[in-house]
């Protein structure tokens, strides 16, 4: 059955609800990713735990969230899209409130993994239901808004996080999911249409291959300065999970439908732009969760005046983002993109060369900038990048795959760069602190320097095929 026999005709009035309906929605799952890593200092006063509690309140939710992200399209396409997100949105509203509610790490990091599942459900639905929803005419607007909902989300994090960690508790930046959460399940099944997609299929195998795979990896990273880098559980979690990653290649590369096409790696553009955006995710996302956490451990900023001090650093891709997009239209997205992970390379350095126990804010703003400059420079220029490598019907997955990439790439970077980390420093003083913050970050600036020569793999291209597509999935992606 085709997909126009499983979509019935658009309601009046449905496209307006549908942007209102879907932006709100990407704006809470794009919260999470940032919001709790100013209220990290606070959850560890409060609940207790060392840095490997921390490292899994992050990452259980963005390791969830990448592995499940194109299975929960699938979901979607073969129960209806309608149906499917208000489903996430109850997992997401649910796992939200049991965080709140949580009386241990053991059980937030629980509900934090929990919310992965809701958003990777949630997030890839918010596009296909808008897009069929909205005329072709009046789509870019429409994608337009979603996007700036989700930017917006992406770079205020920190600072809602530390606002409602301040004049409330932590709890809280779990809470303010709930109300609008309850609020949007009964508008999306009243006011959005039901469709399903053209391949209902599930690829129950190579998500299970890809979710042991992954998690085995960052248990072993998580589990290394602990156990011991040569002890049989982390060695083993090195060995189990490169095992059931290879069992995933090949499966995908025999399956009928698979969940990861492999042919896409075939092109050395799709291969090039992807394995950048994993190592670009790696070292800013590892980097963010330590400099958050210094900022109010080292500096002695409230959670509120650390999300104010990190806007230079998570807001200017706002700024910078749509300027970048215009460069890539003139001279091609490449060199952008390239130039941005460069930017980010020589922002860490300057981190890690000025950090100290006792250093002024002052000092650190340029690298601050530097990092904010190089993220906008980054992100819309490589989503189109992402889509001018593919065939126009396979841009979905291909966005999808990419999406995905970026936030396992950041689920390895927190446990990678915490190991760094532990391995030198500690929470004691800020001395000890110090000691263990400036290799992670040297670690952090060289994963994206080596994002930017793998970046000089790709072929100069004048423009992307289909911009508006590529702009589409810019913003979730961002972090």
């Amino acid at each position: 059955m085709s997909q126009q026999q499983h979509q019935r005709p658009a309601r009046s009035g449905s496209a307006v609800w549908a942007v209102v309906i879907s932006s709100a929605a990407g704006f809470i799952t794009a919260l999470d990713n940032l919001i709790v890593t100013t209220a990290l200092p606070s959850i560890r006063e409060d609940l207790g735990g060392g840095l490997e509690d921390l490292e899994w309140t992050v990452s259980a939710y963005t390791l969830t969230f990448a592995v499940l992200l194109m299975f929960g399209a699938s979901l979607g396409d073969r129960f209806g899209r309608r149906k499917l997100f208000a489903i996430g949105l109850g997992i997401f509203t649910t796992a939200s409130a049991a965080a709140a509610l949580a009386p241990g790490m053991g059980e937030l990091i629980a509900a934090r993994a929990a919310q992965g599942v809701g958003s990777a459900i949630v997030t890839p639905l918010t596009l296909t239901l808008l897009s069929a929803a909205v005329p072709a005419e009046r789509r870019g607007a429409a994608l337009g808004v979603w996007g700036a909902a989700s930017g917006i989300a992406v770079a205020t994090g920190p600072l809602i996080g530390g606002a409602l960690t301040e004049s409330l508790s932590w709890q809280w930046i779990f809470w303010v999911n709930v109300p609008l959460g309850l609020a949007l399940i009964p508008l999306a099944l009243l006011r959005l249409d039901e469709s399903r997609g053209p391949n209902p299929t599930l690829d129950l195998v190579g998500t299970a291959l890809a979710s042991g795979g992954l998690f085995g990896i960052v248990y072993a990273l998580v589990r290394g300065n602990t156990d011991g880098w040569t002890s049989t559980t982390v060695l083993g979690g090195f060995f189990a999970g490169s095992a059931l990653l290879v069992g995933f290649v090949l499966y995908e590369l025999r399956a009928r439908h698979p969940m990861l096409p492999m042919r896409l790696f075939r092109s050395r553009s799709f291969s090039a732009i992807n394995a950048a955006s994993l190592l670009m995710l790696l070292g800013m996302f590892g980097s963010i969760f330590l400099l958050s956490q210094y900022l109010q451990t080292v500096g002695g900023y409230s959670p509120m005046q650390a999300g104010v001090r990190m806007l230079p650093w998570t807001a200017m891709p706002m700024i910078a983002g749509p300027l970048a997009g215009a460069l890539s239209d003139r001279i091609g997205g490449a060199p952008v993109v390239t130039a941005g992970m460069t930017l980010n390379a020589i922002g860490l350095g300057l981190w890690a060369i000025t950090v100290e126990p006792h250093v002024a804010y002052t000092h650190l703003l340029p690298a601050l900038i530097v990092c904010g400059i190089g993220l906008g420079m980054f992100f819309a220029p490589s989503a189109n990048l992402v889509m001018s490598t593919v065939r126009p019907q396979e841009q979905g997955i291909a966005s999808g795959a990419n999406n995905a990439i970026r936030e396992v790439g950041g689920a390895i970077g927190v446990a990678t760069l915490a190991a760094v980390f532990s391995a030198q420093g500690g929470y004691a003083s800020a001395t000890q602190f110090v000691d263990g913050l400036i290799p992670a970050l040297w670690a952090g600036a060289g994963a994206v320097a080596l994002a930017a020569a793998v970046a000089l793999l790709m072929p100069r291209r004048r423009k992307a095929d289909d911009p508006a597509a590529g702009l589409s999935t810019a913003a979730p992606a961002a972090i």
